[in-house]
């Protein structure tokens, strides 16, 4: 299987009078927020492709504002069926089964099987990472890291023979700051040799950032797309951009983006229960077209996409680092 080869990777070219790297899918929001009977809102959600089609796990809020992650299938990777009750994890320790909320998923097939790491609410939010071969049984593997972290984001091989981990440490609210930081663990349980990746700048990414997507492995660095968040007199507003980490040591920036990449400025990301919002969880890649998918989240309310390509990232990058 290479899960960097994906001909039916969902694609719309883009528009005439579009100059954008990165452009909206003009059909959005993909998913609404009341696509199952049980949900008030599905967005931050993952996608990786599965037996020829797509499978994911998204975040669905429901109508008693619970927060938890559902399991989906799509044939094309836009049009989705969810399941209407939350995942079901298995786990050898029953003290795993007691949390407060999961959110915010990301999902990628490393090895040998689909990793899932969430937020997990557990005395606050950390990082649950779990497993599933088919997306029909999912095992729930340990909380990875203390509370309060955020943004758990796996990187989809071994480096240096180390799982490796990005994350955002956190408060137990509406965090007002955050960097970004690596973790490296030989068994996907025990997690150390901490490392500090990069922080605030200017601007869209001047309160926190936090990794997106599951970085994308280019001959040049890891292509990891973020989220930055700006303090409005409105409140936070979320947007999205790119950075170039080192292939062998990731914890070293070699390029960032100053300006965003897609900021929220349609209806479906300025409306809904959290206003400003672009929040992508999920990036598909096919290698020989050099095409790749955003999914993102609107508004906390609906699930988006967008579409850019490698080549013109890298070069956008190159030239609007601030590194």
């Amino acid at each position: 299987m290479n899960p960097f080869v994906i001909p039916s990777i969902p694609w719309e070219e883009r528009p005439a009078d579009c100059s954008n790297v990165v452009w909206r899918y003009s059909q959005n929001p993909i998913i609404p927020r009341d696509l199952i009977p049980s949900s008030n809102s599905i967005f931050n959600s993952a996608v990786v492709p599965f037996e020829g089609k797509f499978a994911g796990v998204f975040r669905c809020d429901n109508k008693k504002r619970e927060m938890n992650i559902h399991c989906g299938f799509s044939e094309n990777g836009i049009d989705w069926e969810l399941e209407n009750d939350p995942i079901d994890w298995q786990y050898a320790d029953p003290e795993l089964s007691n949390f407060q909320y999961r959110y915010d998923p990301r999902v990628l097939w490393l090895e040998d099987r689909y990793y899932v790491t969430w937020c997990n609410g557990y005395h606050g939010p950390t990082i649950g990472i779990g497993y599933t071969f088919d997306f029909e049984e999912f095992t729930f593997l340990e909380n990875g890291l203390l509370p309060f972290n955020r943004n758990g984001v796996l990187f989809p091989r071994k480096i240096n023979d180390k799982y490796v981990m990005l994350s955002r440490p956190s408060d137990n609210g509406h965090t007002p700051f955050g960097d970004i930081f690596l973790s490296q663990s030989p068994d996907m349980v025990h997690w150390g040799e901490h490392r500090y990746v990069m922080g605030v700048a200017g601007g869209w990414q001047s309160t926190k950032i936090g990794a997106g997507p599951v970085p994308i492995e280019t001959p040049e660095g890891w292509l990891m797309f973020y989220h930055g968040v700006l303090t409005s007199c409105n409140g936070f507003v979320y947007s999205f951009g790119a950075a170039l980490l080192d292939l062998e040591e990731p914890w070293k920036v070699i390029a960032r983006g100053e300006p965003y990449l897609l900021s929220p400025q349609k209806y479906y990301e300025n409306v809904g229960d959290v206003p400003n919002v672009a929040f992508p969880c999920a990036a598909l890649y096919d290698q020989p077209s050099g095409r790749i998918a955003i999914y993102y989240g609107g508004a906390d309310t609906v699930t988006a996409l967008a579409f850019c390509k490698v080549d013109e990232v890298l070069a956008w990058l190159k030239e609007n680092s601030m590194v």
